[in-house]
């Protein structure tokens, strides 16, 4: 009885795994996205296989040219998902291209639905992931030029050009059609509408005074 039991919960853990990956795995060739469609899923509904054309899987991205990265950061993300290329649908992955400024930074953010793995193609980074309470630690590398780094799904991370005379340019693929971003000094401070200053002041144990004037910068949005 007892083995029966474990072997009914070890089944339900696989089941329920499976349950809430982040996408969907396709049960057919293809599911081209049709925004047009009225009814929202959890994704986008499949466009009819017969008005699907080679258009659907390809974009005119330009990702070859450089970014602006003149902004408060310093960086630039052109995200490729499945917003802008409807073939991504239930295919679990998207693309970023990310360009630094010198001492340009991608600052500390989240994806909440995807795993991301970056190269390096051009320049240096200084980049890192920081693990789940209570243990908060920080995982840390300066990648050069063909270097590979993971950033464990759902983890705070961040990539900063530590060179003051050089950009840098990184390409990055994500484990979701639509993984998402939560920036965290963008969440914290410029929600809206605001976060009460009572409650960020007692959580970052600063004076409301400190909260009142971080609330009140621009928090530039870095993804295009």
């Amino acid at each position: 009885m007892a083995t029966s039991y474990f072997l009914l919960a070890v089944f339900l853990a696989l089941a329920t795994s499976q349950a809430i990956a982040s996408d969907p795995s396709p049960l057919q060739d293809f599911c081209v996205a049709d925004k047009d469609f009225p009814v929202k899923v959890n994704g986008f509904v499949c466009k009819d296989p017969v008005h699907v054309t080679v258009d659907d899987f390809f974009k005119a991205a330009e990702l070859d040219k450089p970014r602006n990265t003149k902004g408060k950061v310093g960086s630039n993300v052109t995200l490729i998902n499945v917003m802008q290329l409807a073939g991504l649908n239930t295919l679990g992955i998207s693309l970023a291209r990310i360009d630094y400024a010198p001492l340009g930074e991608n600052p500390p953010h989240t994806h909440p639905r995807a795993t991301e793995i970056l190269t390096v193609l051009e320049g240096t980074l200084y980049v890192g992931f920081v693990t789940s309470n209570p243990n908060n630690t920080l995982f840390t590398k300066v990648l050069h030029k063909g270097d590979v780094f993971v950033f464990p799904e759902g983890l705070i991370h961040f990539q900063f050009n530590p060179v003051h005379d050089k950009p840098a340019v990184a390409l990055a693929a994500l484990s979701s059609q639509n993984p998402g971003v939560i920036t965290l000094a963008n969440a914290v401070f410029g929600s809206k509408p605001p976060i009460s200053d009572d409650i960020l002041a007692k959580a970052i144990q600063v004076e409301k005074g400190t909260i009142d004037w971080l609330q009140a910068q621009f928090w530039e949005n870095n993804h295009y």
